[in-house]
């Protein structure tokens, strides 16, 4: 059997990281630059109200290894998105 195993990883990801609990995958893309584009709508479709309210941060992640021998390796933190109905009441 033929196995091949790319050098750089190909596989992206964004997690909200809360305070009070484990956890939460938000969005998985090709690049990072997909997933940058679509955690803003994840955040909001994934996590309900409540749990928005915890978020401290959402990490940029990259994998790194192979498909069953690798980990996840932070390469940023990015923005936590406020919510529509906060910003219309600031407004």
């Amino acid at each position: 059997m033929l196995v091949t195993v790319e050098s750089k990883a190909q596989l992206w990801r964004a997690v909200a990281v809360f305070d009070d609990r484990p956890d939460a995958l938000l969005f998985v893309g090709r690049s990072s630059t997909h997933v940058r584009q679509e955690y803003a709508e994840a955040f909001t479709e994934v996590l309900d109200e409540e749990e928005r309210e915890h978020v401290t941060s959402v990490q940029l992640q990259q994998w790194n290894g192979a498909p069953d021998a690798g980990r996840w390796v932070l390469k940023n933190v990015l923005k936590v998105p406020v919510p529509a109905a906060k910003l219309r009441v600031a407004a």
